[in-house]
């Protein structure tokens, strides 16, 4: 019986060792950290071998295969070792894939990549197709082709993901966008981080898709010196006459594949602003070349509301509005944020910092921003980045001050906006806990 050694405890661990298992591996886990209750009784409910709060290395080098979780760094002394070892390590989504035909669409991209995967999903499943939802997003993918066999999966995958894949092959992928995020992940090199995202399509055929942001430069550039084998539909806010693509004419979507025109009205759209206007080109393009009905994606566009901790509006508390941005775990998804603001707009904003470059919201903050509250453990860059232009800048240690503090900086028609433009791990679980809390401390402030 072959041996298959998964490392890390959480929802990608978990979900893998339990595939291994259906598959006839001998599993083993081994979490460097504690492992959380609910995983450790799934673990224990599907018998499988594991331990906590540290390696045992001479159980690891008996591996035939490791199945490495997307949060453990390459350069990690234990993963180095076990390289040496000549040991096959391999990400989740890689693992998981081996044993699905299923169709594959898979989105990834710096922002823009959770809310196009809901959207795909959305219009999947409104056209009654076999759809589920999986990777970096909901429940594990590998679970789910343990225990949930569709026909198609709709895969969010991080660069993370992409790090360890050697045949996985979405039929179409999509790529929304490419701008620097953690670096400290890739050795501050943005090329490194460049190359990660572009292993979706490395392993394409001529008979897959590759959906591309025409409007950003970095994949652009990529792909006027790389070769992929991929098909090209590129989609932009330009208007272009090519017969594959998406793009905007007279306040319209239009997707042109072959001829078959699409179109649908940018004002008709349930989401907002040009971001989205380009989630939504995507998805569609996606669904169009799987050939669900026009009406249907019209229809599934008209009513797709959104995803949570994204530019979440949760009302205004007396006259001031606040807004969820807990996703914005990086600059450019705070620049959009922050673009968006019609309202003075006291910022709450930090965490673990992944290499930021804060001077792109230098302009923005001028403009929009009255006053900063910082949320994390280390603050100092953004004290240096942002103290010559905001006056009031107040460091706090957890969400209930934060939110109360920068509620008690506000007047009427001022608005909150939570955007961190960093990682919630010095303070939080994750982002959604962090977005979660964000919200129980506004709904505490109505009562």
């Amino acid at each position: 019986m072959k041996k298959l050694v998964v490392l890390g405890g959480g929802e990608s661990g978990v979900g893998a060792s339990i595939l291994g298992k259906d598959q006839g591996f001998e599993v083993f886990l081994s979490d460097f950290s504690t492992i959380k209750p609910k995983f450790k009784s799934k673990l224990n409910s599907e018998a499988v071998e594991f331990e906590e709060g540290g390696h045992t290395m001479s159980r690891l080098e008996t591996a035939d295969l490791i199945v490495k979780s997307p949060g453990i760094s390459d350069d990690l002394n234990v993963i180095q070792h076990l390289r040496e070892k000549h040991i096959n390590i391999i990400s989740e989504i890689e693992f998981a894939s081996r044993y699905t035909d299923a169709n594959l669409v898979a989105i990834t991209g710096s922002n823009g990549k959770t809310t196009v995967t809901n959207m795909v999903y959305h219009i999947l499943h409104n056209a009654g197709l076999s759809v589920s939802m999986a990777g970096n997003i909901g429940f594990s993918f590998a679970e789910q082709v343990a225990r949930k066999k569709v026909h198609n999966y709709v895969l969010e995958v991080s660069s993370f993901q992409l790090d360890g894949i050697e045949n996985f092959k979405p039929h179409i992928a999509i790529l929304t966008s490419i701008t620097p995020d953690h670096l400290d992940r890739y050795h501050h090199n943005f090329e490194e981080y460049i190359e990660a995202k572009f292993n979706i399509t490395k392993n394409q055929t001529e008979e897959d898709y590759l959906i591309y942001n025409k409007d950003d430069d970095v994949i652009y550039t990529w792909l006027a010196h790389n070769k992929t084998k991929a098909t090209l539909v590129p989609f932009t806010m330009e208007t272009i006459a090519e017969d594959l693509s998406a793009f905007i004419q007279d306040n319209k979507i239009k997707i042109n594949l072959n001829h078959n025109l699409f179109t649908m009205s940018v004002k008709d759209l349930a989401v907002k602003g040009d971001h989205n206007t380009r989630n939504a080109m995507a998805a569609s393009t996606a669904a169009r070349l799987l050939k669900i009905r026009k009406q249907t994606i019209r229809d599934s566009m008209e009513s797709f509301q959104g995803v949570e901790h994204r530019l979440e509006q949760l009302g205004k508390v007396k006259k001031v509005s606040f807004i969820n941005d807990s996703k914005a775990t990086n600059v450019n998804a705070t620049f959009y944020a922050l673009d968006s603001m019609n309202a003075p707009t006291v910022w709450i904003v930090g965490g673990v910092d992944k290499g930021n470059k804060y001077e792109d919201l230098l302009a923005l903050v001028n403009e929009k921003v009255k006053a900063i509250v910082c949320l994390g453990i280390d603050n100092s860059n953004i004290y240096d980045a942002f103290s010559n232009c905001v006056d009031t800048i107040i460091e706090t240690a957890n969400m209930k001050d934060a939110v109360r503090t920068a509620y008690e900086l506000t007047e009427d028609n001022d608005a909150v906006l939570l955007s961190p433009a960093c990682a919630s791990f010095d303070l939080f679980e994750n982002y959604e806990d962090r977005g979660r809390q964000f919200k129980s401390e506004v709904q505490s402030l109505r009562k």
